[in-house]
């Protein structure tokens, strides 16, 4: 059998490489009685060494077999001995189902080849179709997920098959975009943006000034942050109160979390989905900034019982662990934990800002005073205005940003017209930062 040179494999490898040049790797090999069905190849994309391959629904639906597996663990050794991004096109309708265990052991050593470049250098999925059984596990271990409107990811034909959409919900999905086309380009963005490897430095870039802010709140603060035109969001209809993005910062990648996209409390979904964006970031040394205003964590019954203290302990985990540069400002309200989790000083801060309305305690001001100040509501003909009275006077003192920067827990108090340069000088200033931890092989977060 002729191989196709042009098969959609081949079509979509030359949308993502520069000038839609690329070099095709083991393009003769053979499995069973047809070529392997899967295009590998290496090339680059805006200027930077990217590898990649690409399923072939043209041959045998894009059946896994051996031959795939060795071509896709071919592109993982070589990304890893040379220290660039691996992008890959998932399109297959599963193994070859002829009932031996060699189907098996080659997803196997794809996942292998997965797990140990993790960390080490990007590795992103673009679903273009079925994506079915081991497939999806592997494509999930990748760094960013990018789904198209019509792809379907799945483990087995007898199990529910989830849509895009879906994946979006519950977070498997950075992003799910129109096509294939678009979701190519969505990869040459999020190279331009990715260091090479965990040993490189983040890119830096020619940039706009900021746009001007609209919208909400949290709009406005990452526009007056982030380089004009940079802003990409990631996993944004996963967990509604967190917002996660990576941009630029005067031409330096960024990632920025922001706890206030609604005015909902922070959810387990949410605390995963920062956990995760931050240890991602971490791998690869990308700055975070956090912005904090919240209420805090949701602690009903049912969240409670869905495990929010593991996911806090995972959250607040990723941060402490994480030696990436941290830039935290609080932008509102961080009380209790969150403030602990997000914001504090030492390990999860390495410069933490406050803005000059912002309300940093450990309880709010209504339970404060209950708690600090009792003695004062007593013989009180007006209990509601005394009480009224003295949650402003604690908020005002107290819990305010200049009690938080007498007490140092903050280092500064910002203007919203200052957070721009003081993010960038500090950004500056933290470009060499080193860390020494423990020896040891990671940390243990609950399940």
């Amino acid at each position: 059998m002729e191989k196709n040179l042009n098969s959609p494999a081949r079509q979509q490898l030359a949308v993502l490489f520069d000038e839609g040049a690329y070099q095709e790797i083991g393009s003769y090999i053979m499995e069973k009685t047809a070529p392997a069905a899967v295009i590998t190849a290496y090339g680059y994309v805006n200027g930077n060494p990217v590898y990649a391959f690409a399923q072939d629904q043209s041959v045998e639906k894009g059946a896994v077999g051996m031959a795939q597996a060795e071509k896709i663990a071919k592109i993982y050794g070589l990304a890893a001995k040379t220290g660039a991004p691996v992008v890959g096109i998932y399109d297959s309708n599963g193994a070859f189902m002829d009932g031996s265990v060699v189907s098996l052991n080659a997803y196997s050593l794809m996942l292998e080849q997965t797990a140990s470049v993790s960390g080490v250098v990007p590795q992103i999925a673009v679903i273009a179709g079925v994506c079915a059984g081991s497939a999806a596990v592997m494509a999930c271990a990748s760094d960013f997920v990018i789904m198209t409107e019509q792809a379907e990811l799945f483990l087995a034909p007898n199990f529910e098959k989830s849509n895009a959409q879906t994946c979006a919900k519950n977070g498997i999905a950075a992003c799910v975009v129109k096509d294939t086309d678009t979701a190519i380009a969505q990869v040459r963005n999020l190279i331009n943006l990715l260091p090479l490897n965990n040993m490189a430095c983040t890119p830096c870039m020619e940039y706009d000034a900021p746009e001007v802010a609209s919208g909400n709140v949290l709009s406005g603060y990452v526009a007056s942050i982030a380089d004009g035109g940079s802003v990409t969001e990631l996993y944004a209809d996963y967990a509604g109160a967190a917002y996660t993005a990576l941009a630029t910062v005067t031409g330096s990648t960024v990632a920025i979390v922001a706890t206030d996209k609604t005015d909902a409390k922070l959810t387990e979904a949410d605390c995963a989905k920062i956990a995760r964006f931050v240890r991602t970031c971490d791998a690869f040394s990308i700055p975070v900034i956090t912005l904090v205003n919240t209420l805090g964590f949701d602690g009903n019954a049912a969240s409670e019982q869905a495990g929010s203290v593991r996911a806090l302990t995972r959250l607040a985990g990723s941060y402490a662990e994480a030696t990436t540069p941290k830039i935290s400002v609080v932008t509102g309200k961080a009380v209790g934990s969150v403030f602990v989790a997000l914001a504090g000083k030492g390990c999860n801060a390495d410069f933490a800002y406050a803005l000059e309305n912002a309300y940093i305690a450990p309880l709010m001001p209504e339970a404060a005073v209950e708690f600090l100040w009792h003695d004062q509501l007593k013989g009180c003909d007006n209990l509601t205005a005394k009480r009224q009275e003295l949650a402003k006077e604690y908020t005002q003192t107290v819990a305010s940003a200049k009690s938080a920067a007498e007490l140092g827990c903050v280092d500064e108090i910002l203007t919203p017209d200052q957070l721009r340069e003081t993010i960038s000088r500090s950004l500056s200033m933290l470009e060499g930062k080193r860390v020494t931890n423990l020896p040891k092989k990671h940390n243990n977060f609950p399940l």
